[in-house]
């Protein structure tokens, strides 16, 4: 049987080529759509979308996690986290998170959360497979992070903040959330300077998809 070449075209069927067989910037596919069965099936396979023109669908090799067993944040952090400088809540304003990842912010001209990302992933909020992460000061949304949940795994999309280290106080949170609902996966898909800090690390692409299998069949809600 002949192999599609990669990456390869999606039409309407509902499917994902092989994640191993991705190019070597990890493009596995291109088209198709934001449904919430596709976006699902993606995350399944250890996939995940980065563009909407095309939509781009993406498994790099290596893959970013935070390890759920060993995350500590960082000193500072955990002094600055004992003030309580926020109130913390879990899915309050998933969509007004969104918007806030999608806003431009200083060294960063446009962001990767369009509007059709913003539509997609609040309709899986709606179903119950995305969740948000908020921080308050008063009455004030400085800060969140929002993500995927199937089973005992947790994609983290995006997150940002208007008030010094409030995105990095609800990533500690969803942390903490996470560990006590039994989750055993939590994928940031790349490292960037920031998760790099915090503690991030990489592991091979097929470790992750491994632990992808064993997460998604645990019974977890968030």
């Amino acid at each position: 049987m002949k192999t599609a070449r990669l990456p390869v075209w999606l039409g309407s069927r509902l499917w994902f080529p092989d994640p191993r067989r991705a190019d070597a910037e990890g493009l596995v596919a291109l088209g198709g759509d934001f449904s919430p069965e596709r976006l699902l099936l993606a995350y399944r396979s250890g996939i995940f979308p980065w563009t909407d023109e095309p939509i781009t669908w993406w498994s790099p090799d290596p893959r970013a996690i935070f390890d759920l067993e060993t995350f500590r944040p960082p000193r500072s952090l955990a002094r600055f986290m004992r003030k309580r400088p926020f109130e913390i809540t879990r899915d309050r304003a998933f969509r007004r998170v969104m918007e806030g990842c999608a806003a431009p912010a200083p060294g960063r001209e446009e962001s990767w959360v369009t509007p059709a990302f913003i539509e997609a992933y609040t309709r899986l909020h709606e179903l119950g497979h995305a969740h948000s992460v908020e921080c308050w000061r008063g009455n004030e949304l400085v800060g969140g992070i929002y993500g995927v949940s199937i089973g005992g795994f947790f994609a983290g999309e995006s997150m940002f903040h208007r008030a010094d280290h409030a995105s990095k106080v609800a990533l500690c949170a969803l942390i903490e959330h996470l560990r006590a609902r039994g989750f055993v996966l939590f994928d940031i898909q790349m490292l960037t300077p920031v998760t790099r800090l915090l503690g991030g690390v990489e592991i091979p692409r097929e470790e992750y998809l491994q632990r992808l299998a064993s997460a998604v069949a645990l019974s977890r809600t968030f």
